[in-house]
């Protein structure tokens, strides 16, 4: 795979810069590895993510279901209900991002270590 300059390229040049930063963004990781355990309806998975406003879990999702990652059911009941899964995409990239998330608990002593070096170096 080529190298990107990421900096240099332009949004409309490069539409997938904007998907990575939906897809990376904080409360995107986060969906994507919650939804990929299962469905969930709204208020699960704001309490599954935790500390997310309501506005910024709306807005989230609504991006990652435009970009085609995330689907929302929503059925014609009363009360409504809504539930978000994952599509095939979405999966894709759940892995992928879920994959980070476990190399950053893996090495999570390493980074802690090379922090307290750097500070140390510094005062």
């Amino acid at each position: 795979m080529p190298v990107r300059n990421w900096n240099t390229e332009s949004e409309a040049m490069c539409p997938h810069r904007l998907v990575l930063e939906h897809v990376t963004s904080r409360w995107g990781v986060l969906v994507l590895i919650e939804l990929n355990e299962r469905s969930h309806r709204f208020s699960e998975l704001r309490r599954a993510i935790g500390r997310v406003s309501e506005k910024m879990l709306t807005q989230t999702l609504q991006t990652l279901e435009r970009d085609g990652l995330v689907h929302r059911d929503a059925k014609p009941v009363i009360p409504p209900r809504v539930d978000y899964s994952l599509t095939d995409l979405g999966r894709e990239a759940a892995r992928l991002v879920s994959a980070l998330g476990v190399w950053t608990e893996e090495r999570m002593d390493d980074v802690v270590k090379a922090r307290e070096e750097y500070d140390r170096a510094r005062t």
